[in-house]
């Protein structure tokens, strides 16, 4: 890597910190300011990083973040934040303040440029209570963001007095011996003069009077409803109404899918897969999120892009874990994928996961195309012969596959780690390497024993690998975690992995030296969406033979990802067949039940099965689960949380928007929707929920999915406070301008309900289809809204006759909430004491086990159950007072509530043997 920088270019000062506070090995020249390095473009860009592709990063804080990352330091969604918020809002006025301290001489003034970035990062860190912005140990948001202050704050003449915490952290930062070398190479010991020589070349900054400087601090979502409300433009008022005029498109999408469908000249065409999922086991809340239902989403969205998008899945059928399921079950291996097959095809029907096709394994499609690649690779020279030493056990007289032992890992000792990997610390482990082996069938230790086998020769593949990975990471849309894990992989050196194994059921190795054997699932299992494809349709290499055209999105957990990353993409390299290789590997990490794992034996947990019994709708399992989709970090599935999630977001504010908007239409207007006079006040509306329309579309084509969805309840937030504000049920009674402005107030709201109807399609098709239906939507409207950055029109014109209108959603009561709680909570406290813990994301103590039934008496007047559930009525009666004062409800309803609100908490206090005083209340960050 070559690093162009030049001296007093303050953006440079950031990534000499980042070199230096890495110790990553780069070569630094010096240039001027006017040095154009990066050829394709028309101006200075400095500073600008080289890579061995020969690809520039010339953005600071993107060369600094693939600096952290190259020494093994992937960035967290919170960092990725505070660089967001260093560009957008302290950057604008840090250049202010810099004009004004170097070439007008006015540092007295420069306090007051800063005074909002300053507060808000004080107030951060005081909050954060740590002495680095994401934690305990310096990130490259602390790097960035002291590199950006360092010229200013290091001057004398501003003092930082009553910004205590950011002194405190900028000090400590300053302390290391990194930061000043790179200090002193950009300024040269001359503090603000350093830099006089660049800032004569900068144009004069905008003022920062009117600039907002509040971040978001957990997802860019989220920051909208922290940020007070968005100050709009006249220009952005005009050029919404203006969209709005325009009407729908003339020629909607069709509505039917033409199979087969295949790559077109001139179309984005897009190749979706989800992770394969195990035949032999009923899958879990957690794998429905992270494979199938994840994919579905991104894949629905596409095509109301209008891209052409195939999406394809299976169940992964081969391996030992199938043969174990047919020998506990008494039945063939062929007869318990045959039943698990059907089994997963009916869970993924009622979750409405629109597969374009849904096949499995255990074909003969499988066998070719294994067999071929498999023979490419051998005359290839990337197949190498080694005698390992497997571990067998003599009780179950089988050899073990990985997943069926259990040890100590050797590299970081926890606990239960599998044969092939760690979940802890994410390190490849051959099984024979484990301490404290056991069988995971018959918990007995097993022994080792030599046998012959084949391996994927990944060294002599790394550079291609490598080069590969360069491209793909930095021109597609990899999550974190995938590029982390990829790294950590490469950064270990890559072994010779083991392609086949001593087992009966799987695809046969070809070779007549290895005919007794068949292939590791890990080197067959991918191949699955191969042969998956071509029982689709036999024009199959359309689509994998075929990277010009096609761009493949992966979708898994993250324990999948360096068979996407690594292990199957080598394959296909070293097949030399012009494969199509991934160009988005999207990787979720893990959700949680509750505080503790799914576990099907102990009953723990929500299986695919059983949430269709809930007698709860798929939609609402579907908006919960990608509520909560573990995007940056684990997450937990919650019971309490998701009926608080249904109640307030569902019920009190999108469907009480929609439903409102809808029946404003039936009530005053007859059923026909009512002519629309644009005011000030509604072009206002029209341009903020074009602009959520845009940042929904934006997250959505990253596939950021969860932040996306925060969009869709902020839009019907801002139509809640819309009606409430305007009243049209009082102006209706009123006569000319009162009725009209009734009129506009109803006919923009059910046009925004139309494009929520759109929006929410991914996420919830029968609801979004159910709005449509009520509304008598145009098909068009499908089509029209999503195409481009988003395109907010009048869908439902003056005249439009709407249908019946019925309420969209139901509420989740407490009762029904607690049965189901403890239906799926499994007797694991009873049966088993509970076994602390730590996991590589979450080192918290699990919480001590629930008392037996027995003990759970009343003791001093306290009485747990009862107080269980008053916390939970406590919640869900807060979040309603929450959002009918949100909603800025009439006033004696909002007291109503409080009141019944504060009677809650008193026989809570009681329930817990407290005094009935009401306690100071703490709020409680989400």
């Amino acid at each position: 890597m070559k690093l162009f920088v030049s001296e007093g270019n303050p953006q440079c000062l950031k990534v000499l910190c980042a070199l230096e506070v890495t110790g990553v090995q780069c070569d630094v020249h010096y240039v001027n300011h006017e040095e154009r390095v990066v050829p394709f473009l028309s101006r200075p860009a400095l500073p600008a990083l080289l890579l061995p592709s020969g690809r520039h990063l010339f953005s600071p804080n993107a060369i600094c973040r693939y600096i952290f990352e190259v020494n093994g330091q992937e960035s967290s969604d919170l960092c990725n934040q505070w660089l967001e918020w260093e560009a957008t809002h302290l950057q604008p006025a840090l250049a202010e303040a810099l004009h004004m301290a170097v070439l007008q001489g006015k540092g007295s003034e420069v306090s007051q440029v800063l005074q909002g970035p300053l507060n808000f990062l004080d107030q951060s860190l005081n909050n954060g209570n740590t002495p680095y912005l994401i934690g305990e140990a310096v990130s490259v948001a602390d790097v960035v963001l002291w590199a950006a202050l360092c010229p200013v704050l290091s001057d004398s003449s501003l003092v930082l007095g009553k910004h205590k915490s950011v002194k405190a952290w900028f000090d400590h930062v300053a302390a290391m011996h990194s930061c000043q070398s790179a200090a002193q190479k950009v300024l040269q010991g001359k503090g603000l003069q350093g830099m006089k020589s660049y800032m004569q070349r900068q144009p004069a900054p905008q003022s920062s009077q009117c600039r907002d400087t509040q971040p978001c601090n957990s997802s860019p979502a989220e920051c909208g409803e922290e940020e007070g409300e968005r100050v709009v433009s006249e220009e952005d008022m005009n050029a919404a109404a203006l969209k709005w005029s325009k009407g729908l498109n003339a020629d909607p999408l069709s509505k039917e899918k033409q199979h087969p469908i295949l790559p077109q000249e001139g179309k984005r065409n897009i190749l979706v897969t989800s992770a394969l999922p195990y035949v032999n086991n009923v899958p879990h809340l957690g794998n429905i999120i992270g494979c199938v239902l994840s994919a579905d989403v991104f894949s629905r969205y596409g095509r109301l892009r209008g891209w052409n998008l195939l999406y394809v899945c299976g169940t992964d059928e081969y391996g030992t874990a199938t043969e174990n399921k047919a020998r506990e079950e008494g039945m063939t291996p062929q007869q318990i994928c045959d039943k698990y097959h059907v089994i997963h095809s009916s869970i993924y029907k009622w979750f409405q996961i629109d597969f374009d096709f849904f096949g499995r394994t255990t074909t003969e499609k499988q066998t070719e195309i294994a067999q071929d690649i498999f023979w490419r690779l051998h005359n290839h020279g990337f197949l190498v012969e080694d005698t390992v030493e497997q571990l067998r056990c003599e009780n179950c007289q089988r050899f073990l596959a990985d997943r069926f032992v259990e040890g100590t890992c050797p590299h970081c000792s926890y606990p239960e780690a599998r044969g092939d990997q760690c979940d802890k610390c994410g390190r490849l482990i051959n099984a024979v390497e484990l301490r404290e082996p056991q069988c995971k069938v018959c918990r007995q230790i097993p022994v080792i024993r030599s046998s012959k086998h084949l391996f994927l020769d990944l060294p002599k593949l790394e550079t291609q690998l490598k080069q590969w990975l360069d491209t793909s990471t930095s021109t597609g849309h990899w999550t974190a975690n995938a590029k982390q894990i990829t790294r950590s992989w490469l950064r270990d050196g890559l072994k010779p992995r083991c392609i086949t194994r001593d087992l009966q059921w799987g695809t046969p190795v070809p070779h007549p030296d290895f005919k007794e054997k068949v292939f590791y699932v890990w080197f067959d299992a991918p191949i699955g969406y191969l042969s998956i494809t071509a029982k689709y349709t036999d024009k199959w290499e359309k689509w994998w033979k075929n990277p010009q055209q096609v761009e493949l999105y992966n979708f898994m957990a993250k324990d999948n990802v360096p068979f996407h990353s690594v292990v199957f993409p080598c394959s296909l390299l070293g097949a030399q067949d012009n494969y199509t290789l991934v160009s988005h590997l999207v990787a979720t990490e893990y959700l949680n039940y509750e505080d503790t794992k799914f576990s099907k034996s102990r009953g723990v947990g929500v299986f695919g099965d059983m949430a269709m019994d809930t007698d709860i709708p798929s939609d609402v399992w579907r908006f919960y689960l990608l509520y909560v989709r573990p995007e940056g970090q684990d997450s937990a599935f919650s019971w309490a949380d998701m009926a608080m999630k249904n109640n307030s977001e569902l019920l009190n504010n999108l469907g009480n928007f929609i439903n409102r908007a809808a029946m404003f239409v039936t009530k005053f207007f007859e059923g026909c929707v009512p002519a629309v006079e644009l005011q000030q006040e509604d072009k206002k509306l029209l341009a903020l929920v074009g602009w959520e329309l845009q940042q929904y579309i934006q997250l959505m084509d990253k596939v950021k999915i969860r932040d996306a969805l925060k969009h869709i309840l902020n839009i019907s937030r801002h139509g809640n406070q819309y009606i409430q504000v305007n009243e049209p049920w009082k102006k209706i009674k009123g006569v000319g301008t009162e009725r009209q402005r009734a009129g506009t107030v109803t006919g923009v709201s059910v046009n925004i309900a139309c494009l929520l109807s759109v929006m929410l399609l991914p996420y919830m098709p029968t609801v979004s289809q159910t709005i449509r239906d009520q509304l008598h939507a145009p098909q068009s409207c499908v089509s029209t809204m999503l195409q481009g950055t988003g395109t907010f029109v009048c869908a439902l014109k003056a005249g439009h006759r709407i249908g019946t209108v019925t309420p969209l959603f139901q509420k989740l009561e407490t009762d029904q909430i607690e049965a189901l709680k403890k239906r799926f909570g499994g007797q694991q406290y009873e049966d088993e004491p509970p076994k602390e813990k730590k996991t590589a994301q979450n080192a918290a103590t699990v919480p001590a086990p629930a008392a037996p039934a027995a003990e759970v008496a009343m003791v001093n007047g306290v009485d747990p159950e009862k107080a269980k559930r008053l916390t939970q009525a406590v919640a869900e009666q807060g979040d309603k007072v929450r959002a009918l004062k949100a909603q800025k409800a009439e006033k004696a309803v909002v007291t109503a509530e409080v009141a019944k609100l504060l009677d809650l908490k008193k026989q809570l206090a009681l329930a817990e043997g407290k005094s009935p005083e009401p306690a100071p209340q703490k709020g409680k960050k989400k």
